[in-house]
């Protein structure tokens, strides 16, 4: 199965649902989301947006621990995460964590297609996965911040989305 890719707009409003718990319990709880994103992270130190991520073998793995915190928080897993955002809203700090570097739509297509390389190894429900693609589909658009005609547009986090 192919997951539908939409396009970046300069300054849409973005409506996102953070993934339902029942994937934090199919995936298998922290363990299971550690597989799934040690995987992702693996398959993304091969791909085109490597560069974005630290060579140093240790640095990498840190990303590796830090980002599977913040899947098993935003699946509703532990609070694992919380350390990290200094009291701002998960989803907020992720967007601003990405405002440090030049996202532009096709490193998020590079970013998602990894996503799926992985997600398609996992066994579970295809509408549980559905809807965790959903929302990383959604969401990731919240990170594209540089755009082919040259400017820059930081994405705002509206709590409603």
């Amino acid at each position: 199965m192919s997951y539908e890719i939409t396009k970046v707009q300069k300054g849409e409003s973005v409506d996102f649902t953070n993934p339902a718990s029942e994937f934090y319990e199919a995936i298998g709880g922290e363990e299971g989301m550690k597989a799934l994103m040690y995987d992702f992270y693996d398959i993304i130190y091969e791909s085109d947006i490597a560069h974005f991520f630290p060579q140093d073998e240790d640095e990498f793995h840190e990303v590796k621990v830090k980002n599977t915190k913040f899947f098993v928080q935003i699946c509703g897993g532990p609070k694992v995460y919380e350390s990290e955002t200094g009291g701002m809203n998960l989803n907020e700090f992720m967007i601003r964590l990405h405002d440090d570097f030049s996202i532009y739509d096709k490193s998020r297509y590079e970013w998602l297609g990894c996503m799926e390389e992985a997600l398609r190894k996992v066994d579970m429900e295809q509408r549980i996965k559905d809807n965790f693609w959903a929302y990383l589909e959604s969401f990731s658009k919240l990170t594209v911040n540089t755009f082919s005609d040259g400017s820059v547009y930081y994405a705002e986090y509206n709590p409603g989305q």
